[in-house]
């Protein structure tokens, strides 16, 4: 078998080609902003450092080196979650007058270290840091980001970047990273490693593998990861889901069955464009006769990751702006996936793709490849709808934007009028990839909702002027 990296995928890259592309690419993806001009002006760095397109960048790079080490969804999420708490307190060090740390606020952060102040330091630089740091260190090995990281460095120093501030930037950002580090290696994620593997049961309406990888469930035990927000993985329960019943040709569980076979089987251009557009599959297998191949793009929460950055920039937002509208988001994302994984191996429903093979039409197959998991409730849903929420709560509603994330795979882009109107776009795309019925659907995209109102509602980030 061999892997296709769609995109820039790559997987901790060391080489001098490496980072001289990075160089490059930070260049091109801030419109020439970064272009070196021999400037004398001692204050330039902070031209380069302070702009909140280099955040964002910074998030996409994490965001590329997960999806080289084939991390799945709600493993994903953890990354991109833990960096954006260590950057965003950074910014509350750093403008204590706009931001309160979450110190207390999450679950399990109850102090952190004495941090180093003066005005040497350079809390921008120090946020950059942070968020790498922590970032490359919650999950792989330590190293995986250093080319991207010395790159930003090199770069700020030929603009100007005096040493001692550098220094004292280094040293807040360790000691804020030091401190997001260990309490996320107390959220149960390493436990859960070694956790009893999920029993596959030939129960007639139970999950069990799906072609064509015939996967194990993926994360059986990840609702017992430490939330940062609720309470508990089991709140906002959504009700059971229709009863199993593919005999009754009245059943509710039966009409789910045949308006997802007939809707799929009968897709509009308009309707694939939907579904792969919000298929963020992080590994497909693509069988083609006797070769097999992988295929990789940006999973869910990273589709997201691309959309904040996408909002933080129609709106003009300041870099301490950028980074809190990363945090909360980043928050509600994590937490959506321990809820949703709580219901997700509950009932362990099959995927209509096992039922309609097994009852209706053994080569039928859904327009999308289904992920190795449980059915009830949809993952992609729910964490969209809490990301909508925490988005809305940032940006405001009604706020129109083009979706352009898909771009570097190949797909087309898409207007939305609002974050909600995405995320109810959404809940149609998994139906139309075959994937879930679109009671769970609808049922998810509820349930996400409440998710995010409750973390914004929790949450005392931006002070109010």
């Amino acid at each position: 078998m061999t892997t296709e990296k769609v995109g820039r995928s790559r997987s901790r890259p060391t080489s001098l080609i490496f980072f001289l592309l990075t160089m490059k690419r930070l260049i091109l993806c801030l419109g020439g902003f970064l272009i070196l001009s021999g400037c004398s002006n001692n204050q330039a760095y902070k031209e380069f450092l302070h702009h909140p397109d280099l955040y964002s960048q910074t998030v996409h790079e994490l965001n590329t080196v997960v999806m080289g080490n084939n991390f799945p969804p709600m493993v994903a999420s953890r990354n991109y979650a833990y960096a954006a708490v260590a950057a965003y307190e950074v910014i509350a060090a750093g403008y204590p007058d706009q931001y309160q740390s979450l110190v207390g606020q999450l679950n399990g952060l109850k102090s952190m270290p004495v941090l180093p102040s003066g005005a040497d330091i350079d809390y921008p630089l120090a946020a950059l840091l942070a968020y790498i740091k922590v970032g490359e260190a919650v999950t792989f090995p330590e190293g995986s980001m250093q080319n991207y990281r010395d790159s930003i460095i090199d770069l700020a120093r030929t603009k100007g970047l005096p040493r001692k501030v550098e220094k004292a930037s280094r040293e807040l950002a360790d000691s804020i990273s030091a401190g997001i580090i260990r309490w996320s290696r107390k959220d149960n994620y390493l436990e859960t490693r070694g956790a009893e593997k999920y029993s596959v049961k030939d129960i007639p309406g139970r999950w069990i593998p799906t072609p064509p990888m015939y996967a194990s469930a993926v994360e059986p035990h990840w609702q017992d990861i430490r939330p940062m927000v609720i309470d508990s993985s089991g709140i906002f329960c959504p009700p059971p889901p229709p009863a199993f019943d593919i005999k009754d040709t009245k059943s509710v569980y039966y009409q789910e069955v045949m308006k997802i076979k007939n809707a799929v089987d009968s897709l509009t251009p308009e309707q694939r464009h939907i579904a792969e557009f919000w298929d963020d599959n992080p590994f497909k297998m693509n069988v083609i006769g006797h070769v097999m191949f992988g295929s990789k793009k940006f999973s869910p929460p990273g589709h997201w990751m691309g959309v904040i950055g996408i909002a933080a920039k129609k709106a003009k937002f300041d870099f301490p702006s950028t980074v809190y509208a990363y945090a909360v988001t980043s928050i509600s994302l994590f937490d959506a996936f321990i809820q949703c994984w709580h219901v997700k191996y509950k009932y362990n429903t099959v995927r209509p793709e096992t039922v309609i093979n097994k009852y209706i039409d053994m080569n039928w197959r859904p327009y999308l490849q289904t992920p190795a998991f449980p059915e009830y409730t949809c993952g992609h849903s729910t964490i969209s709808s809490s990301a909508a929420e925490a988005l809305t709560s940032v940006f405001g509603d009604n706020f129109s934007y083009t979706d352009s994330t898909e771009l570097e795979f190949g797909i087309a882009n898409r207007n939305f009028s609002s974050f909600r109107a995405a995320a109810i776009e959404n809940n149609w795309a998994r139906f139309y990839g075959g994937l879930h019925f679109h009671n769970s659907c609808l049922t998810s995209t509820e349930i996400g909702k409440n998710v995010g109102q409750h973390i914004v509602g929790r949450l005392k980030m931006k002070k109010k002027p």
